[in-house]
């Protein structure tokens, strides 16, 4: 009877035992990679949050501040902060972003957005809520406005947000 043998006493390809090294060694410079473009992407992001506003920036105010929560079709939150922009600058604002910090009980941020200042537009029966590029802001102009958001942070202490214009174009 002849004998088979066993795996271990077949003969071995050298290259076999240098292929789990090589993916090893790629699959790690890939990792490497991409935590680069992620640190890179992050940084680029934090940089442009930590500019200063523009000088025009100081002439448009947030006034009369109010918040409110409502429930949208699905049955979900909607939270919508509302209030007068004053627009005390020379020039017609048509374009402005709302810097909206929301902090827990320990005043920490838990989240952050910026988003693009929309004013109340009278339509009939309703308001809607349309860009300063459609409805600009003259000077000494007042109009009221609304930020909506469709998700808070579960940690969210419930008080006002933070606001502050960071963003603003005129002509």
């Amino acid at each position: 009877m002849g004998t088979t043998p066993f795996l271990s006493d077949a003969p071995r390809d050298p290259g076999e035992e240098r292929r789990p090294r090589v993916a090893f060694a790629v699959g790690v410079v890939l990792v490497i990679a991409a935590l680069g473009v992620i640190w890179l992407f992050s940084r680029d992001a934090r940089s442009r949050t930590l500019t200063a506003p523009p000088p025009c920036a100081s002439q448009v105010r947030l006034q009369d501040v109010k918040m409110a929560t409502a429930r949208n079709f699905v049955g979900a939150s909607v939270i919508y902060i509302e209030g007068q922009v004053a627009n005390a600058g020379d020039k017609t604002v048509t374009h402005a972003v709302v810097d909206v910090t929301f902090r827990n009980s320990m005043e920490q941020a838990v989240q952050h957005e910026q988003l693009p200042l929309r004013v109340l537009e009278d339509r009939p029966g309703y308001q809607d809520a349309v860009d300063l590029a459609l409805l600009p802001l003259a000077p000494a102009q007042a109009r009221h406005f609304r930020l909506t958001f469709e998700h808070v942070s579960a940690d969210w202490n419930q008080n006002y947000p933070e606001l502050k214009i960071v963003d603003v174009a005129t002509r």
